[in-house]
Formats: structure tokens, C-alpha cells, sequence
């Protein structure tokens, strides 16, 4: 039986790579590909994918906030973070969403089929680097955690706080999400009252900051 794969990067030359690669090897389906987080939550849902590689860093919707629905609404699905982010806030942030998997972007391919293979059989799989950074945030990581954006806020609010850094209106934030635009107003105000920010500018280099968003995305 194959594997179905889901394959989301917000490069389209790095999709194209990995799907060429990954067809060439037995046993594996591409079923779809998408550029951006929230694009993998709807391919996610319609297809029913086996393993989905999924970019940490995209736009409308981050890999971090992508991978936690995903999870969420499709507890069986695969999720390997193939990222050029090794921070420990991405690793850790992106494996308490629920990935079993977190490779660099710089792995050998190999490695990615390695990673495939272990994830369909309910195993983890860490690089040897990122597997580094997870034993010290479990060493050292209690002592030193502060406040963040993924402690202070809430899934919602991370979600509206990207769309607001990236440049999106309020009408445009309201359609995505399927909520009025009064709801996004009270978000964005909830927003600055939480973090003590006033104005949209701070709230786009908090964003920044923390992650949420890097802005370009081309």
C-alpha cells in the first residue's frame, strides 16, 4: 500500500524538488502540494493524506499553527517539519503541535525518506541536530522559558496576529477566517491590551519577533 503525501512549502521550486524525488521512490504518492499553511489544512482535509511535509515558515497561516489544526481534526495524519528554521522555540513549539517528525532543510534526502517511513509506523523522528535541541530544552529549557507569543496568546490570536503582520486588511482577515469584521477588530484590541502594544506597527515586529511571520514570503 502506498504512502499519501501531502507535500507544503511556500517555494514553489522546493515543492517541485521534493515531489520529483519523492515519486521516484517506491512505495510513495504525492497527493497534493500547497504554498501556504492554510491551503495544507484544506488539502489536508479534503485528500486524507498519510504524511504531511510541511514548512514551519509560510504565509496566511504558519507551519506551527497549520500543523496543531491538522492534527486536531485528523489525528492519524504524519507531520514532518522540513524547515530552515532550528531554533528551539520552532522545534519545540512545532512538536507540541503535534509533529512526529523535524528535519533541516539542508538533510539529505535520504533522510526525508527515512523520516516518511518512520512516521507511518508511529515512530518520531528527529535529526540528529534537532534531537540536540530537544535534550536541552528538556534539560535547561524549564529554567529559562518566558513568556511568548505561544504562551500569552491564544490559537486564534496567533492566527489573527500573522494575517494583521503580513499586511492583510480587516475585511480580508474577517473573509478568511469566516468571522465579521467586528470580531477581528476586538482580536487585534485584545491583542494590544495583552501585550501592551499600541499600535499596528509593534504588533507586525512582534510578530516578527516571535516567529509568527517572516514577511518575505516571495
Amino acid at each position: 500500500m502506498e504512502i499519501r503525501i501531502l507535500v507544503a512549502d511556500k517555494h514553489r521550486i522546493v515543492r517541485e524538488a521534493i515531489c520529483s524525488l519523492l515519486r521516484n521512490e517506491f512505495g510513495m504518492d504525492i497527493v497534493g502540494e500547497a504554498e501556504d499553511g492554510r491551503t495544507a489544512v484544506q488539502l489536508a482535509r479534503e485528500l486524507r493524506p498519510d504524511v504531511i511535509i510541511m514548512e514551519t515558515s509560510m504565509p496566511n497561516l504558519n507551519g506551527i499553527e497549520a500543523t496543531r489544526q491538522i492534527v486536531h481534526e485528523l489525528p492519524d495524519a504524519k507531520v514532518i517539519a522540513l524547515s530552515a528554521h532550528s531554533d528551539r522555540r520552532s522545534v519545540c513549539e512545532m512538536l507540541k503541535a503535534g509533529a512526529l517528525g523535524y528535519l533541516p532543510k539542508h538533510c539529505a534526502f535520504q533522510e526525508l525518506v527515512s523520516a516518511i517511513q518512520n512516521v507511518v509506523a508511529n515512530r518520531t523522528y528527529l535529526s540528529s541536530h534537532i534531537s540536540g535541541i530537544v535534550i536541552e530544552e528538556y534539560l535547561h529549557g524549564a529554567a529559562e522559558q518566558g513568556q511568548s507569543a505561544y504562551s500569552v496568546l491564544t490559537n486564534r490570536e496567533r492566527e489573527v496576529l500573522q494575517l494583521i503582520a503580513e499586511g492583510k486588511s480587516t475585511k480580508v482577515i474577517a473573509r478568511e477566517l469566516y468571522v465579521s469584521p467586528k470580531t477581528i477588530e476586538w482580536h487585534r484590541s485584545q491583542l494590544m491590551k495583552k501585550l501592551s502594544i499600541e499600535s499596528v506597527a509593534e504588533l507586525v515586529k512582534y510578530a516578527i519577533s516571535e516567529g509568527l511571520t517572516s514577511i518575505a514570503y516571495a
